[in-house]
């Protein structure tokens, strides 16, 4: 049985909606909207919808940027980045602990930039760019 969400998806991909309207077509808009409302309305609730106060992400038309602030204890050579699409993994922290920072978009994996500076880790990410194209798929019929 479909859910009202699904019932809801399906009936906004058939509306007609007026120029400048396109973006509610997109699944992560809801998201982005509540993102922005909790930051504003109660920031350290935000910090862990984002999966860590520590860092900050911000973001530009083609990257995202990632500012970390490492434990004064890091030590250099344990320390390593690791990049998924949705989101980076810092390894090697004091403690043999790790963090998780969830990414507003989604990137390119391979592309990134990593740099220490002032105790505070730089990470600029490359967007993966969304597909407005269609692709039309075969349909079986019984």
């Amino acid at each position: 049985m479909a859910s009202n969400w699904d019932d809801l998806e399906r009936w906004m991909e058939g509306q007609q909606l007026p120029r400048g309207f396109e973006v509610l077509r997109e699944p992560d808009w809801v998201e982005k909207f509540v993102r922005k409302l909790m930051t504003k309305a109660l920031p350290d609730v935000a910090g862990h919808m984002t999966g860590t106060k520590a860092a900050q992400t911000s973001e530009s038309k083609l990257y995202i940027g990632v500012k970390f602030k490492l434990p004064p204890d890091s030590n250099k050579e344990l320390l390593r980045l690791r990049v998924r699409e949705d989101a980076l993994r810092i390894d090697g922290l004091p403690g043999g602990k790790h963090e998780i920072v969830k990414l507003p978009k989604l990137v390119k994996p391979r592309i990134c930039q990593a740099a220490v500076k002032d105790g505070t880790l730089h990470v600029k990410l490359r967007k993966r760019p969304i597909s407005r194209a269609y692709h039309e798929h075969s349909i079986n019929w019984p």
